[in-house]
């Protein structure tokens, strides 16, 4: 309890808490918020002309303006949280999973194993997660071309298209289920993770109790299940929260310079990226192409940096520097040393 009246004891924490909270709620009630075209549902919903190519202030139909093509940037922005929110937690899961399990293992195994696998996890910091992005999406396209199918990345709306003449094989739908970003950045990202629990691993493993555990018979596994991990991981926890916010930005970022990605956010900033900036250099113009979406990436990174700092004040105390020690006895007074000493 004592923690937790630490973690509500700063206005940042209550800030990031209800950042998250707001972003959850819209995300579980977008149908309600904004419901979707019953046509065509999705993230993206059309108010207008189609062929309109010119973003429209708000109004009733369009509280937050549309973009070229007509299409409503509140509703992309209300059914993004659901994507963000589901994409930032399963490229922080994922990440947090093959680093603690590869991170403590290699610790408990230590020498030369644990060497050789460290030297592994380094060569993957070589590799750039965009050229990894790149790599993973050509290979898909190149899978699912040679086995007959339509495969290109839509820059109008966020989203990959593939098209079969006939039933595709049970093989090519699993593959364009893959999110080669998603995939790529748990490729790229677990490596943090695994430096930062096998650094404690290897500090633990020498305590009295895993040296007991193995002593009375423990093997491996359950000494790193129940004693190693559980004693590690609450670094990794911290830097976990973290990658959320980090992860969602990474995703807009790179839908908006189209390099693949299927961010809702970063595609209502991509299609209105002819628009940021109105006649005579004023930003103001068409503010809603680009002002609502950059707020909510900004907000969504925030909020999970600071939840990750409340974190880090819940579950690694040692870190605090709020903890002021008070002295448990007052000094003696001057005349009362003189007759001690006397």
């Amino acid at each position: 309890m004592r923690r937790w009246r630490i973690f509500f004891s700063h206005w940042e924490n209550w800030l990031g808490l209800i950042l998250v909270l707001a972003f959850l709620s819209g995300a579980v009630f977008a149908p309600i918020i904004s419901p979707p075209d019953q046509k065509n549902p999705g993230p993206f919903k059309q108010v207008g002309r189609t062929s309109d190519f010119v973003p429209h202030p708000p109004t009733e139909k369009a509280i937050l303006g549309t973009l070229p093509g007509q299409y409503d940037v509140f509703h992309t922005l209300v059914w993004g949280m659901r994507d963000a929110i589901q994409f930032g937690l399963l490229v922080a899961i994922g990440s947090f999973l093959v680093g603690v399990f590869f991170g403590s293992v290699s610790g408990y195994a230590g020498g030369l194993l644990n060497s050789l696998m460290m030297r592994i996890a380094d060569a993957f910091l070589t590799f750039p997660p965009l050229a990894g992005v790149v790599f993973l999406q050509q290979l898909v396209g190149i899978s699912i071309t040679a086995l007959g199918g339509i495969y290109y990345f839509n820059t109008q709306v966020a989203g990959r298209t593939i098209s079969f003449q006939n039933t595709p094989p049970t093989l090519v739908t699993f593959v364009s289920r893959i999110d080669p970003l998603l995939i790529s950045l748990i490729l790229f990202s677990w490596v943090p993770y695994a430096r930062l629990v096998n650094s404690i691993v290897l500090s633990l493993k020498r305590t009295d109790f895993v040296q007991a555990a193995r002593a009375l018979g423990g093997n491996p596994s359950w000494v790193i299940r129940h004693h190693l991990i559980p004693n590690s991981i609450s670094p990794a926890i911290v830097l976990g929260a973290r990658d959320v916010g980090s992860a969602v930005i990474l995703q807009a970022t790179i839908t908006f310079i189209g390099l693949g990605g299927a961010s809702p956010w970063g595609a209502l900033l991509s299609m209105g990226r002819n628009f940021m900036i109105g006649p005579g250099g004023s930003l103001l113009t068409h503010w809603w192409v680009f002002l609502p979406v950059t707020l909510a990436v900004v907000l969504f990174g925030v909020s999970w940096n600071l939840i990750g700092d409340g974190l880090n004040d819940i579950l690694m105390p040692g870190s605090q520097t709020n903890v002021r020690f008070r002295p448990t006895s007052t000094p003696l007074a001057e005349p009362d040393a003189q007759q001690a000493l006397a």
